[in-house]
């Protein structure tokens, strides 16, 4: 969401012909179903499709200490379909599922003996476990709830989990938009954990290609828990190894009704679609569900910071390195300023990290920066990345880049280079999100995460009113050593990079 920020306003010049909330208002209708559900309904008629947008205000944050990669499962079971769709026989298939965490529970019992462990019996319990997941695997019919909505014309199926939030969408043509309400809220009312060790396994493998076996992954995920001492943020999206290994279905079934209470959900609808009709469907089909309390949010802090902190990671491969800025979260009044610095840094060729390390000085093959890591909701972190050229070293990228910080912190950016940097922004969002999918997740995700999707309309004036003296004030405060952490990766030595 922190990419859309610095002008999501813009996106709806499209719809309107001036940028007036009041306005935009009129095409907007928004309800809470009696169990808490939010919805947004956008009416355009402009073509016969319907874009839906399900964000959940759970993700790998809100992961329990010792289960990480837990949020990150719901991605995977999102479209494995229900007791009614995605099975060849209900019943069969529910008596084979519960005989898997049966054997489950026995292999985990005999483990929890420790040095009395059988490992006979725990050889043959694993046998026993691999049996019965296959078993259960042979009533499945296999993607039948993806093939339903491709039938119907659905485009775009898809979920992805960040640290702040889990979410859910597609489109469909108008004419099959209770198809929808039907589909979606059958995952919401009675969820099954169908091939829930297959995709066990996959997440796994998912950990080894992207951060195991390549090395940015593994400075990324050191630098994230070398950053960060204590608070959820410090641990990976995807989970540590031995957590996901050990993942097991009531653990999902925990963090289920825990998360997925409807009013920690909202949905948000666009296209061509009548918000009288949206309501009744919403109401006939979610309704249902019943309420839960919202779940609490995680109160675990840093100790504060006295020192910059480095890590390393050793690898045959492109030197790199990532430092980081301790920075506050979304809700602080100076997060549009960290956007403006994103931009005065990062902000392709005309970036002060591309013209003075890459273009001018050569000694940096790349360089670029992330406003917001991992996710934005709590304190996070302000990246900045540099690879050295060939016959440079890591420590004269660091120099480098300190000296363009150090411009920062001492001369105020010009007015030229603000203006560009604020119409460059509007432009972007433009062309990037003048569609019913791009819609639909900034309004459910603006709503979720700041309690009105106005604030689409508030965001363009608060980056608008961000000044040079701002960045400068900023770039002061929060780039500096006691917020500072850096990450080589470097070759080992004997080892060559070439």
């Amino acid at each position: 969401m922190k990419l859309f920020k610095c002008a999501a306003l813009l996106l709806v010049a499209p719809l309107i012909h001036a940028q007036d909330l009041k306005e935009f208002e009129k095409h907007v209708t928004e309800f809470t179903l009696d169990n808490g559900l939010y919805f947004i309904v956008l009416q355009r008629p402009e073509a016969p499709v319907v874009s839906f947008h399900t964000y959940v205000n759970a993700g790998a944050v809100d992961d329990p200490q010792g289960k990480t990669g837990l949020a990150h499962m719901f991605e995977h079971m999102a479209f494995k379909g229900t007791a009614e769709i995605g099975s060849k026989n209900w019943p069969e298939e529910k008596q084979a599922m519960a005989q898997i965490e049966s054997i489950y529970d026995q292999l985990d019992a005999e483990r929890a003996k420790g040095e009395l462990q059988n490992k006979d019996r725990i050889t043959a319990l694993q046998a026993d476990l691999k049996g019965a997941i296959e078993k259960a695997a042979t009533y499945v019919d296999t993607n039948l709830y993806p093939r339903i909505i491709e039938e119907n014309g659905g485009a775009g199926l898809n979920a992805e989990t960040g640290e702040d939030s889990t979410q859910f969408f597609y489109s469909l043509p108008s004419n099959r938009a209770e198809l929808w309400f039907l589909l979606e809220s059958a995952r919401f009312k009675a969820p099954v954990y169908r091939e829930f060790y297959k995709e066990r396994d996959v997440v796994r493998q998912e950990r080894r290609m992207r951060t195991e076996n390549d090395p940015q992954g593994q400075l990324i995920e050191v630098l994230g828990a070398t950053a960060i001492e204590a608070e959820p943020y410090r641990r990976p999206a995807i989970g540590w190894p031995s957590d996901i290994e050990n993942l097991r279905v009531g653990d999902a079934e925990k963090f289920f009704a825990t998360y997925y209470v409807p009013a920690n959900i909202t949905i948000a609808i666009v296209g061509d679609i009548d918000p009288g009709v949206a309501r009744s469907l919403a109401e006939k089909y979610f309704g249902p569900i019943p309420k839960g309390p919202l779940p609490a949010g995680p109160t675990t802090q840093d100790p504060p910071r006295d020192g910059e902190k480095i890590a390393e990671v050793n690898a045959v491969a492109q030197p790199i390195e990532f430092i980081s800025y301790s920075r506050p979260s979304q809700y602080d009044k100076d997060d549009p300023v960290f956007d403006v610095i994103l931009s005065v840094l990062s902000g392709g060729r005309t970036g002060l990290l591309y013209k003075s390390l890459v273009r001018d000085q050569r000694v940096a093959l790349a360089a670029g920066a992330l406003a917001s890591y991992p996710g934005s909701k709590y304190r996070n972190l302000f990246i900045l990345y540099i690879a050295p050229s060939m016959g440079k070293t890591l420590a004269d990228n660091e120099k480098a880049l300190s000296a363009v910080l150090d411009i920062l912190k001492k001369q105020k950016v010009d007015e030229e280079t603000m203006t560009r940097i604020k119409t460059k922004a509007r432009a972007d969002l433009i062309r990037q999100l003048d569609s019913n999918s791009g819609l639909a997740s900034l309004l459910s995700s603006y709503q979720a995460s700041y309690g009105d999707w106005r604030k689409l309309f508030t965001s363009i004036h608060e980056i608008n009113q961000v000044t040079a003296e701002d960045v400068q004030r900023v770039a002061q405060t929060y780039f500096v050593d006691k917020f500072k952490t850096v990450a080589y990766l470097k070759a080992p030595v004997g080892g060559s990079a070439q």
